[in-house]
């Protein structure tokens, strides 16, 4: 949000949606601008919807968690509020993906500005920028924080600056944050501000991130960073360029660096291109914090996960999501070729996430009760906003709207996929006669024991792994010292190994393992089963036999016109991660236990 004087004002004025360029429009535009930062980004996100958060995390993805829990007991709206939260986290990548791009070859272009001529430099130097942003996401946000926050307090106080020397030249343009201006314009030239809306909503872009990123900061250095320097930093910059554009209606061709003098140009791009590249960061970590949530809330499956910081649980890194949108970065890049065509892409996603949110919420606060439930007719509000907002962008469909509009339906489908597969893993795993009764107190007179050890990886505290009960029908044996072990992950970086290990023996000589990790510790097996040994559970690693399970999907009805979700329900489910090499464990002691599924 705060790279979006590069191409929001520029935008209501120019390319194939601008509108007239005259003084009345410039304060109408003006004041729309800081009318709906001040209710969408102030007012919804940085004062309410911090507060809807699922144990610290942000995002909708978080937000769909605390609806979901609000309407549990309500089966048609929980199914309404998962698929709203869903596919408003599938609009999110959207944005995730045309964020770095736009920013970044907005800040490229302006070598244009002072350099004529230089345009087939753009395009290379922005994809030179992008590659150069993704490959440096593995050393984590904090340490990428800490290099860049100089460089933003820097471009916000530049920003204020230049507008403000503007503003003191043309000092009237003050009353375009005076509502009466948006107002008059809307009822006066409605089709003019309905196109101008668009361009308007591009200043919005990144309160959705805002809000994913809570996870990474918390909500206190966000209000005080978007209050304290941001929001000041921002309307000061917007009101200099139409300033500018007063003065001289030629600047509108890119008034953000028309408003530098010449001299600064050169060190203005250079800060222009730090700043975007810090904007798409604060993007590609919310795709991380929303592809953990979704994997946690069973949408995605397990996915390697790197934790980056010793103090924050949210701070993570995800390899495939990372180079996935470097790929799909780098197509837009190549394929839109400038910040004008990519504008007419950006807004549509973002709109309809925001829309989706509020919805979400006038849901969820139906049923609840207390100060909340107060809340609900400012979300209607808002709500009515945000879908004007929605159908305005909505116009850009054929001028690359398509784009997010797609990339959101692909990913709809696989959360939605993966999410309905697992659920009906689940019910049959729930509705068979074995689970009944828990793995400690299963009665296994007569069952043969043969020498060894086996350890059996189970996801509850309760019952009976799969793997234990499919080797017990099968083989007729149990091993002479059986093992359940079950790996939780606490709320603390690490755990101490006093605390790691908790064990329960049952009267029929199988014990239960509960061990805990730290959300910055990698499962050690080995350490489990030493500390297991000190409590009187004797295992060696090179001497034990790991069973895992892993279901196969098979058709047991017709294929029907939705067959494939099956085929690709069964595709992720056989390329998921493993848990022999979730925990690395010894290849040659591992044996996975294949299971058919009928669906």
């Amino acid at each position: 949000i705060g790279t979006s004087p590069l191409y929001a004002f520029r935008e209501a004025f120019g390319g194939k949606h601008g509108i007239p360029l005259t003084a009345d429009n410039v304060f109408a535009v003006l004041s729309m601008m800081f009318w709906a930062v001040t209710i969408i980004v102030s007012l919804k996100y940085v004062v309410l919807m911090l507060r809807f958060d699922n144990q610290g995390e942000g995002g909708v993805l978080a937000l769909l968690s605390w609806a979901a829990n609000t309407v549990r007991h309500k089966p048609a709206l929980l199914w309404l509020v998962t698929v709203m939260g869903a596919f408003s986290a599938s609009l999110f990548y959207g944005d995730a993906v045309i964020t770095p791009a736009i920013s970044v070859l907005s800040a490229v272009e302006g070598i244009t500005v002072a350099l004529p001529g230089a345009e087939h430099f753009v395009v290379p130097l922005a994809l030179a920028v992008l590659i150069g942003l993704f490959a440096i996401q593995r050393r984590g946000t904090a340490v990428v924080g800490a290099f860049f926050g100089p460089i933003m307090i820097a471009w916000f106080v530049t920003l204020s600056v230049l507008g403000l020397a503007s503003i003191v030249q043309t000092p009237q343009i003050l009353m375009a944050v005076n509502p009466v201006h948006a107002v008059r314009f809307m009822l006066e030239h409605p089709g003019w501000a309905f196109l101008a809306s668009a361009a308007v909503f591009l200043c919005l872009t990144g309160a959705e991130a805002l809000y994913a990123d809570m996870g990474h900061f918390g909500p206190k250095p966000v209000r005080l960073a978007w209050f304290g320097l941001v929001f000041p930093a921002l309307m000061i910059n917007y009101l200099g360029q139409g300033a500018l554009l007063l003065r001289d209606p030629e600047a509108a061709r890119n008034p953000f660096y028309l408003l530098a003098p010449e001299w600064m140009l050169v060190p203005l791009i250079g800060l222009a291109m730090a700043a975007t590249v810090i904007a798409s960061q604060a993007v590609i970590s919310g795709a991380f914090s929303a592809t953990q949530q979704a994997s946690r809330l069973n949408f995605l499956p397990r996915l390697q996960v790197k934790h980056t910081s010793d103090t924050a649980r949210g701070q993570v890194y995800i390899p495939l999501v990372n180079w996935g949108l470097l790929l799909l970065v780098i197509l837009l890049v190549l394929g839109f070729q400038n910040s004008d065509r990519l504008a007419a892409a950006y807004g549509i996603a973002v709109a309809g996430d925001l829309f989706l949110s509020s919805v979400i919420l006038l849901v969820a606060l139906t049923f609840t009760t207390g100060a909340r439930r107060a809340l609900w007719p400012i979300f209607l509000v808002l709500a009515v906003i945000e879908f004007y907002f929605f159908v305005s962008n909505a116009s850009k469909i054929m001028d690359g709207g398509w784009f997010p509009l797609a990339l959101a339906a692909i990913v709809f489908t696989v959360l939605t996929t993966w999410r309905r597969g697992i659920d009906i893993l689940r019910a049959k795993k729930e509705a068979s006669a074995d689970t009944i009764e828990d793995g400690l107190t299963l009665p296994l007179d007569g069952v043969p024991r043969v020498p060894g050890h086996a350890v059996f990886f189970s996801s509850s505290r309760t019952g009976c792994p799969g793997a234990f009960l499919h080797n017990l029908k099968h083989n007729h044996v149990v091993h002479e010292t059986t093992v359940f072990l079950t790996v939780e992950f606490d709320d603390v970086p690490r755990v101490l190994d006093d605390e790691r290990v908790e064990i329960q023996r049952g009267a029929n000589g199988i014990a239960r393992v509960i061990a805990h990790f730290g959300f910055r510790e990698d499962p050690d097996i080995e350490l489990v089963l030493r500390l297991a040994a000190r409590k009187g559970l004797t295992l060696q690693v090179q001497s034990t036999s790991f069973f895992t399970s892993k279901p196969t999907v098979v058709s047991v009805s017709r294929r029907g016109i939705f067959g494939w979700r099956r085929s690709l329900f069964g595709w992720m489910l056989q390329n998921s991660a493993s848990v022999a090499s979730y925990f690395n464990l010894p290849p040659n002691r591992v044996v996975e236990l294949g299971a058919q599924v009928g669906i």
